[in-house]
């Protein structure tokens, strides 16, 4: 006798999704958290020969719930550092790729702060976070001010959460579906708390078990990632990730 059909579809592989942060100058550069202009659009070209594409988040879910998109490849872009309009954007477009980038509504015009090492990066501006929305950037969260959630109080959680979408759609006038957690630290507790908060995914960075559509991997791709590395890295990624619930 057949076995009943199961009430929700299967997991399925997690998908390749890119981490970057900062497009530009990298000579001063300790978290290595910067690629080039130059090697952001060999990664682009890497992923073109191949037939690949790189899209949103929101795109590539849309599309490998819909047992699609295997051809698709999330990029998204950490921080909203303000060298995205004018280093990443238009390499994007010449690649016909699109992106999320998860900014922080909180630091609007400021700049990385939470970096003691680092140079200091600035931000994108509302006016930077709207021209890249109207260029099919999604746009989603990284909490207001980049702070780890997993030691934020009840408080400052809901603030970082829930707060900072209300306030990035009012800004942009669109829903935001996407968050990102900072630093990609990650508990049970926060992964509630997001998903509580209406967010229709979130990205992280290595969550283990709590590996869903609320922590959903990611692999970080810097200078140093040639078509070599790059070709490794999406082949480990296949064999390490834990499957995710509702994608097939």
């Amino acid at each position: 006798m057949p076995s009943p059909p199961a009430e929700f579809p299967a997991p399925g592989p997690a998908p390749w999704i890119a981490m970057y942060h900062s497009v530009g100058d990298r000579s001063d550069d300790p978290y290595r958290v910067t690629v080039t202009p130059a090697r952001l659009e060999r990664q682009l070209c890497w992923l073109a020969r191949r037939g690949l594409r790189g899209v949103s988040v929101a795109e590539l879910l849309a599309a490998r719930g819909r047992g699609e998109g295997r051809n698709l490849v999330g990029l998204t872009f950490d921080d909203g550092y303000a060298d995205f309009l004018g280093n990443a954007l238009p390499l994007l477009a010449r690649w016909k790729c699109t992106a999320t980038l998860f900014v922080l509504p909180g630091r609007l015009g400021g700049d990385n702060a939470w970096d003691p090492l680092g140079p200091r990066k600035p931000l994108l501006t509302a006016d930077g976070i709207r021209r890249a929305a109207a260029e099919g950037v999604e746009i989603g969260s990284h909490g207001l001010t980049h702070v780890d959630l997993t030691r934020a109080d009840d408080t400052r959680l809901k603030a970082e959460t829930v707060e900072s979408r209300a306030a990035l759609e009012e800004l942009t006038g669109a829903a935001v579906g996407g968050f990102c957690y900072p630093y990609g630290t990650v508990d049970r507790r926060v992964v509630a708390a997001v998903r509580e908060a209406g967010y229709a995914y979130a990205c992280a960075i290595d969550p283990g078990e709590l590996t869903g559509r609320h922590a959903l991997p990611r692999v970080h791709i810097g200078q140093r990632d040639t078509a070599v590395r790059l070709f490794l890295k999406r082949r480990l990624h296949r064999w390490r990730r834990r499957p995710v619930e509702g994608l097939r």
